[in-house]
């Protein structure tokens, strides 16, 4: 996705109307395209089913169950619609689904908390980010998707080569798609991301998505 500026169009979710009703004042007074602004996930997906958007912004809790409805949406439109980019915008951190939403590649995906925005223009930087195809991660978020592993200066034990190979990572790159980007064979790629995991002590488990927390730690970094 190319380089927009406030010309993105825009689809908005969040159950409450004032909120809303502001966000598509804000964005629509700084030259954005808002297609629809919706208060729950069925009218979201409806609206980007109907014309797909550049971006995306998500609340989490919405009609009916006001629990999670937003980021479950996301995540089955980026399943659907991997071009749309999606900033989710919310007062909570729910991990699980945030790693998945990554899981997939951190291009056009932002994370943002509403009480942690201080200043209009840096919501706007990021959404023109996400909606650009790049990333925007509020630090609270990577800190809890990290969860209790310490932070330490890991990527400085990093080869170039390796570097590199994580840097395509974090732009959601595939590994053959990172051969193809480095002209080199996927099986090299695949020892380089090896030891990536090593040397950032990310072993493998049932539950965390190491590929994602290796880009977070980029993010990060």
């Amino acid at each position: 996705m190319t380089a927009l500026g406030t010309s993105a169009r825009v689809v908005i979710a969040e159950d409450s109307a004032v909120l809303r009703d502001g966000l598509v004042q804000l964005l629509t007074d700084r030259g954005f395209a808002v297609l629809a602004a919706e208060r729950d996930a069925v009218g979201l997906e409806r609206a980007v089913t109907a014309d797909p958007p550049d971006v995306a912004v998500v609340d989490i809790r919405m009609p009916p169950t006001f629990t999670d409805e937003g980021l479950q949406a996301a995540l089955r439109l980026r399943r659907s619609h991997p071009e749309v980019g999606i900033l989710v915008f919310s007062q909570y951190v729910e991990t699980r689904y945030a790693a998945e939403l990554l899981a997939g590649g951190a291009a056009g995906i932002g994370y943002l908390l509403k009480d942690r925005v201080a200043d209009v223009s840096d919501f706007v930087e990021a959404l023109v980010r996400v909606a650009s195809g790049g990333t925007a991660l509020d630090p609270e978020v990577v800190t809890q998707l990290m969860g209790a592993s310490r932070r330490t200066d890991t990527l400085g034990a990093l080869s170039g080569r390796e570097r590199e190979v994580l840097t395509l990572m974090a732009e959601g790159r595939t590994n053959s798609a990172i051969a193809a980007a480095l002209t080199v064979s996927e099986g090299a790629v695949e020892k380089h991301v090896a030891s990536i995991f090593a040397k950032l002590d990310l072993p493998a488990t049932s539950t965390d998505h190491r590929r994602v927390l290796a880009v977070l730690r980029y993010l990060e970094g």
